[in-house]
């Protein structure tokens, strides 16, 4: 297996792992994106934040990334983290190792706080984020209606560095140190 960060080119195979997820309740989207509205998507977050590609032979597995949790300067050492696994490969531990890469590379940018929103119910997703230590910090209720039903939003948390008094800007992923980098990448 190899882990790499998103390109443009992935993102027919971003897109084909994410239509499967459109019909659930797993996310809020109805319609799934254009690969123009994807890719534009991919490159925004890509400025600043990991978007990891996780494959194996050259077949895209699944996906993980980051982003802002909000979009006022006061939360800029907090992100939240997505990921979408084809469904033949959930329940394997691959979106644990995944998820661990993605904090280290968070804590290396400077993040101190990592959340995780996820609708409820999601076995799979609430476990992933138990079985690393997230806790659960808050329900939204009836945060979306889709499907025909109102759905739960758990908003997970996980303090990932201590709380400096003067924290420095986060680094965008682009400017660490590429040998640290590729010693987490290469760490999955």
């Amino acid at each position: 297996m190899n882990l790499r960060f998103a390109s443009e080119a992935d993102v027919p195979a971003l897109l084909s792992i994410y239509e499967q997820y459109i019909p659930t309740t797993i996310t809020f989207e109805y319609e799934l994106p254009s690969p123009a509205e994807f890719a534009r998507r991919v490159a925004s977050v890509s400025e600043v934040y990991p978007y990891l590609v996780l494959e194996e032979q050259g077949a895209v597995l699944g996906y993980a990334y980051a982003h802002p949790i909000a979009q006022r300067a006061a939360y800029g050492w907090g992100a939240e983290l997505s990921i979408y696994l084809r469904p033949d490969i959930v329940g394997k531990g691959l979106g644990k190792r995944l998820y661990q890469v993605l904090i280290r590379l968070l804590q290396l940018q400077g993040v101190h706080t990592v959340y995780g929103l996820v609708a409820s119910p999601n076995p799979a997703s609430e476990g992933l984020h138990a079985a690393l230590d997230f806790r659960v910090m808050g329900v939204q209720h009836s945060a979306g209606y889709k499907n025909g039903r109102w759905i739960d939003l758990l908003w997970f948390e996980r303090a990932i560095a201590p709380y400096d008094p003067d924290p420095a800007p986060l680094t965008p992923v682009s400017q660490l140190p590429p040998d640290q980098v590729r010693a987490v990448i290469d760490s999955f």
